[in-house]
């Protein structure tokens, strides 16, 4: 256990800060699977913009790496295109 002061504190926002990622990254992924699971072209095009939004914050706060980023930005806009064409 921790001794000093500042050290218990970190724990303390440590353990809130995983809490904060969890959630936003968990709350993500439902919206992305949400998106894959729409079969209707205008629904997708309307919701897409916001999980790029929601993608782009987490690896704003590097929750998830850049490149990881991109690369489900890069799928979910390839999924969208397709379901228009």
């Amino acid at each position: 256990m921790a001794n000093h002061k500042s050290a218990l504190k970190r724990i303390r926002s440590n353990e809130a800060k995983r809490l904060r990622n969890r959630y936003q990254l968990k709350t993500t992924r439902t919206f992305m699977k949400r998106l894959k699971a729409t079969t209707d072209a205008a629904e997708a095009k309307e919701l897409l913009p916001k999980v790029i939004s929601m993608v782009d914050k987490l690896a704003k706060n590097n929750i998830i790496h850049d490149r990881n980023a991109a690369n489900k930005k890069s799928k979910l806009m390839k999924y969208v295109n397709n379901l228009s064409a």
